[in-house]
């Protein structure tokens, strides 16, 4: 990859068939391959690999690895004193799973400072059918009835795969981010994938790590891999994670 040259798949081949990691270009940083298709099994593969893909409408597919990646770990996320009070007086409540396709049709509507969105028909089509196959889930913002944020992601092992999320309400995907922090600290997660780097990211305590270190945390997360979301029988008060 560093010759500048992206491997091309084919739908045709193995889920396994990527480059290796360090083929990953440097410029744009972390392509590592184009092509193939967004079955379960492909995408299961390359999130256990450290691979995710990501394209624009109208792009073939890409799939990539950057380094450095970016990740909360257990203790990392920040609150502030003033989401803090937010929280103590919040009626709002946590589900999981009860909206997913509406969760991440969400996600894919064009922010005012994007222009169109890199979640395409085909992508909500994989995914939820990877949610279908319990590998990919939503965390959801609910207040007075209504979804007001959330995110979705994968979850393999004690690892989680965040993919996007999006907030009708000040605040909400934090709120969610916050039951994912909650799930680290009780050590059901191991480590939370942003992918790539944010400032606002980094203001809530994400931390930049190599991507070899990543992959090592990986290795360990992701074993066995097998689906994994704590999924409580009730929702969950927002209040109530200031004490998880």
């Amino acid at each position: 990859m560093n010759n500048n040259r992206v491997l091309w798949l084919s739908p045709d081949d193995p889920p396994d068939r990527f480059p290796p990691i360090s083929a990953a270009l440097h410029e744009p940083d972390g392509l590592l391959a184009a092509g193939g298709d967004l079955s379960t099994e492909r995408l299961l593969f390359a999130y256990r690999s450290g691979i995710f893909p990501w394209y624009d409408d109208g792009q073939p597919l890409l799939w990539w690895s950057p380094d450095p990646r970016c990740v909360f770990m257990p203790g990392d996320l920040h609150i502030s004193r003033r989401l803090q009070r937010e929280l103590r007086r919040s009626t709002a409540e946590i589900r999981i799973n009860t909206a997913f396709s509406d969760v991440i049709r969400a996600c894919a509507e064009p922010r005012r400072s994007e222009q169109g969105t890199w979640i395409t028909p085909e992508m909500i089509k994989a995914y939820e059918g990877l949610h279908r196959s319990e590998w990919a889930h939503s965390i959801e913002v609910w207040q007075s009835g209504e979804l007001t944020g959330g995110l979705y992601g994968l979850a393999i092992g004690k690892a989680f795969f965040g993919e996007s999320m999006f907030s009708l309400t000040p605040n909400a995907s934090k709120l969610a981010l916050l039951y994912l922090a909650a799930q680290l600290k009780a050590r059901n997660l191991d480590l939370l994938d942003c992918q790539v780097v944010s400032s606002h990211l980094l203001s809530l305590g994400a931390r930049i790590v190599p991507r070899s270190e990543f992959l090592h945390s990986l290795k360990t997360a992701c074993d066995p891999a097998v689906p994994f979301v704590h999924s409580p029988e009730r929702p969950i008060a927002c209040s109530e994670l200031l004490s998880a």
